[in-house]
């Protein structure tokens, strides 16, 4: 086996036990992400001596690395070709730090940096191991209209999706904002197609008139609460619809059409009255051609 090949790297990489550093990060599915992988402001390294290497702490699974005169990536997992890359500007000044591209929730791993120089010996030069957590907002939960499988029993429904990681689900009684007991609910979470996480929490509380309750979806990752109330009236029996009395609403359109009608009315009087006294206007300030002959002059006789 080659001195620069991947598979010797990897089993230096595996093997050894150093003083390693430890990092956390954060971020959002779908963004890009930096993981630090750095020595000290004002160090320089030789491209052509230091081999560099990314790889997941618990799977082993290559991310990407960097042997002197090897351009080759073909060992990178295909998770990760061409979303993990290093910066050889970077690299030449100490900063081996991996930029991830466009980070799904299969990202959240434990990943291992590790520097070697050669013309040490393939002496260690930095191990850091960075802890990325993967966090998505998840949708504002729907509360179902509660319904009534028995008489003695209502039943409510709360629904959100595409969050990460696991959410905590909680029922609240709006009234005192106290927690319900969490035997009362029976909650169903499951990974989508995108691997984010949907859940469905079905709550089943004795029936009482005017109920305020709440569904509370938490992040623990975020710091995030989302909750959204259902609150019931003594009509709790109809389900997912209101409907109106259809005597009350065939009353309410009679009356709109009356009150139409008088408004039209007092518009066409007020209409009519305004021509009147526009007439009885002109007529009174015209003077007609009378005004345009001059008066007959008064001269007495001698």
């Amino acid at each position: 086996m080659r001195l620069g090949s991947p598979g010797l790297l990897l089993l230096l990489f595996s093997s050894l036990r150093a003083d390693t550093q430890e990092k956390e990060v954060r971020a959002m599915v779908g963004s890009d992400v930096e993981l630090s992988c750095a020595c000290p402001e004002g160090s320089r390294f030789d491209l052509n001596d230091v081999y560099v290497y990314w790889q997941t702490r618990e799977s082993k699974t290559v991310v990407t690395y960097h042997i002197p005169q090897n351009s080759s990536l073909d060992n990178v997992d295909s998770h990760y070709r061409n979303r993990a890359l290093m910066s050889p500007a970077g690299m030449r000044q100490g900063d081996f730090s991996l930029r991830l591209f466009n980070v799904t929730p299969q990202d959240e791993q434990k990943f291992h940096c590790l520097v070697l120089s050669q013309s040490l010996g393939f002496q260690e030069v930095l191990s850091i191991v960075v802890t990325l957590h993967v966090a998505a907002n998840f949708s504002v939960p729907v509360v179902s209209t509660p319904h009534s499988p028995s008489q003695d029993e209502l039943t409510f429904t709360c629904t959100s999706i595409n969050g990460y990681p696991r959410p905590n689900v909680y029922w609240i009684n709006k009234t005192d904002n106290s927690l319900l007991d969490q035997a009362l609910q029976n909650d169903t979470v499951f990974l989508n197609t995108r691997g984010l996480y949907d859940v469905v929490s079905v709550l089943r509380i004795a029936r009482t008139p005017n109920v305020n309750i709440g569904c509370c979806i938490e992040n623990v990752l975020l710091r995030q609460n989302l909750t959204v109330g259902s609150q019931t009236g003594n009509n709790i029996g109809e389900r997912d619809k209101i409907t109106e009395n259809p005597v009350s609403t065939r009353e309410k359109t009679e009356v709109t059409w009356s009150v139409l009608a008088v408004l039209c009315l007092l518009v066409a009087v007020a209409v009519a009255i305004g021509w009147v006294c526009r007439d009885r206007w002109l007529r009174r300030s015209y003077a007609g051609v009378w005004a345009m002959r001059p008066e007959p002059e008064l001269t007495g006789h001698v």
